[in-house]
């Protein structure tokens, strides 16, 4: 038997092939990511008397063994809240485990944000990542995001609505003249597109926003200069000129909140070379 990855519609309940639809009706366990949310999405299809286990990032480690169980003698269907299971989600550690046990294993083609979300952007996406959700620590979110603002590929990203305008803020900061899409409450009744600058995106905004958003930031091949950058790039010169170690610095300045440890470390050595000071990082 095997494992069927099954996509689910966004929002709009048209949005399922009949090919999902089989998969559902076929199984024998359907794994949800939240049972209530799966039980809605059958009963709109009519699909009744499924059996149903919840899998998430908190129960993962615990149940894995059981679903493989099942699925070694019967059809098992997976499925998320919405969309296509194992991108925000822990279905990809149970297609690995799938995998190592020699279970088959299938992904139906459907519904996937990310993807929607880059192509309604206009962006060229010859080259384009998905990122997720950003980090959420002060320093490692700037690190992400700054990456990001100097990449020449689009990049994609999830984000809560409670904390989407603190991130169009940071990247009003970084690069208040650059482009990013944004929508909210992809294929539902109120869907929103916005295209503009970060601070366009924000006036544009509920404050607080609601619903579901994904956003795209456009590529581009020119470096952004970053007054928080210059100041820890000073910062750390300052350090190793005053004869600080490598390891010394990168550990004050993650307990500061500047990043984390191991990216300052390599930022640090970096400058150390730079400077012509020689040896080896201590």
């Amino acid at each position: 038997m095997a494992l069927t990855f099954v996509p689910t519609p966004l929002g709009n309940l048209r949005d399922i092939t009949l090919r999902s639809l089989d998969a559902l009706r076929d199984a024998t366990l359907i794994v949800a990511e939240d049972s209530r949310v799966a039980r809605r999405l059958l009963s709109a299809y009519e699909i009744a008397g499924k059996e149903i286990w919840t899998y998430h990032e908190h129960n993962a480690r615990s149940t894995t063994a059981a679903i493989l169980g099942r699925a070694a003698t019967e059809p098992v269907a997976v499925v998320t809240d919405a969309g296509t299971p194992g991108i925000s989600d822990p279905g990809n550690e149970l297609i690995a485990a799938a995998r190592a046990a020699g279970i088959g294993i299938e992904v139906l083609p459907g519904a996937a944000a990310f993807v929607c979300a880059a192509v309604l952007s206009g962006f060229s996406l010859r080259r384009f990542t998905f990122e997720g959700f950003p980090p959420r620590t002060a320093g490692e979110r700037r690190a992400a995001f700054a990456r990001a603002l100097t990449s020449p590929a689009a990049g994609v990203w999830y984000e809560a609505p409670h904390r989407i305008h603190k991130t169009l803020a940071e990247l009003e900061r970084l690069a208040p003249g650059r482009r990013i899409f944004l929508v909210r409450e992809l294929s539902k009744i109120h869907e929103q597109q916005i295209l503009g600058t970060p601070a366009q995106l924000r006036a544009a905004l509920s404050d607080p926003a609601r619903g579901e958003i994904a956003f795209v930031i456009e590529g581009t091949d020119q470096p952004i200069a970053d007054a928080s950058t210059i100041d820890l790039e000073r910062a750390i010169d300052a350090s190793l000129a005053a004869g600080e170690s490598v390891s010394a610095i990168a550990k004050r300045l993650a307990e500061s909140g500047a990043g984390e440890r191991r990216h300052l470390y390599a930022l640090i050595s970096a400058r150390k070379r730079e400077s012509g000071s020689g040896g080896q990082p201590s």
